[in-house]
């Protein structure tokens, strides 16, 4: 799952970056209106955490300009002000959650699952597919009830197949969930992974689309 966290406090910037991180979600940060309006000209997220106070300008007009182009990205606002006529004015802005500071890390990453997960239309916290049941929550993993040993890499490749079962995505695509902005793509790390997914879970579970990329089969 990847994040875009937009916060200008560099604190509270790096303990959300380690936070989401140790949760499993690859995390791309940035701290004001424009740098934000530029990842999402560039990048796809899965969510985003977004302050509304921001250097040059408030988080709400970001948020309200995405929403009128019918950019869908789920989004919670972080904010100190929070009053109930500020949740409102939030959540009526297109805001999918709303957190107030001080909160918690586990909290927070809890509530940016449920509106990922909202945001693909999916109710169940665990993502399942031919025996393979995956928890995003605490990154554990079954085969037909067994206990699964999966890499941090790993996992995040499994769980981008796996939240849309027969949809082919691209090798692009699954780099994008994989590696931030300052991260290093290795040339042929999707199929190591791949290579060893197949070894832990069978060799059939996950398709390879000739010239177009990678799906897990939709059914058991």
């Amino acid at each position: 799952m990847r994040i875009l966290v937009v916060e200008d406090d560099p604190i509270l910037a790096d303990g959300l970056a380690v936070g989401l991180g140790l949760a499993g979600m690859t995390v791309d940060r940035v701290e004001t209106c424009a740098d934000a309006r530029a990842a999402l000209a560039t990048s796809t997220f899965d969510a985003m955490v977004l302050d509304l106070m921001l250097p040059d300008g408030s988080g709400l007009d970001v948020l309200g300009e995405m929403r009128r182009r019918g950019d869908r990205t789920p989004i919670l606002l972080l904010t100190a002000m929070d009053d109930t006529p500020d949740r409102v004015r939030g959540l009526d802005s297109g805001a999918d959650d709303y957190l107030g500071k001080p909160f918690d890390l586990d909290e927070l990453s809890a509530r940016v699952r449920a509106i990922a997960r909202r945001g693909n239309g999916r109710a169940a916290p665990c993502l399942t597919a031919c025996g393979v049941v995956l928890d995003p929550a605490s990154l554990s993993a079954t085969l037909n009830g067994a206990p699964l040993s999966l890499s941090r890499r790993e996992f995040a490749v499994l769980s981008a197949l796996m939240e849309r079962p027969g949809i082919v995505l691209s090798k692009p695509e699954i780099e994008d969930r994989l590696y931030g902005w300052q991260e290093e793509i290795e040339s042929n790390a999707v199929e190591v992974h791949i290579h060893h997914l197949r070894a832990k879970i069978g060799r059939d579970t996950i398709e390879t689309v000739r010239g177009l990329g990678y799906r897990i089969r939709a059914t058991s």
